[in-house]
């Protein structure tokens, strides 16, 4: 199978995403161990992301990506049930 650069550019971040994730996943391990909050931490995590991504792309990329998580968790697919199917 022949890849196309653009192929491959999907590949990779798919990749960084997931390592994201798992770099994510163990400081909320950390936190959490440490007696913080679920709440807390993910009110952190969002303002974290936020102020980052306003910095980087503008105010208007962040309430693109905002309402675009807003359609994403009103079709479910952040929902206990669907992630652990």
């Amino acid at each position: 199978m022949n890849m196309t650069s653009t192929d491959l550019d999907k590949l990779v971040a798919e990749e960084k995403k997931l390592v994201a994730i798992e770099y994510q996943n163990e400081v909320w391990a950390d936190g959490t161990l440490e007696g913080i909050e679920p709440e807390i931490m993910a009110e952190a995590a969002f303002a974290t992301a936020l102020v980052e991504l306003i910095r980087d792309n503008g105010e208007v990329s962040a309430l693109a990506l905002l309402e675009a998580l807003r359609e994403r968790i009103s079709a479910g697919e952040f929902s206990t049930n669907r992630i652990l199917q």
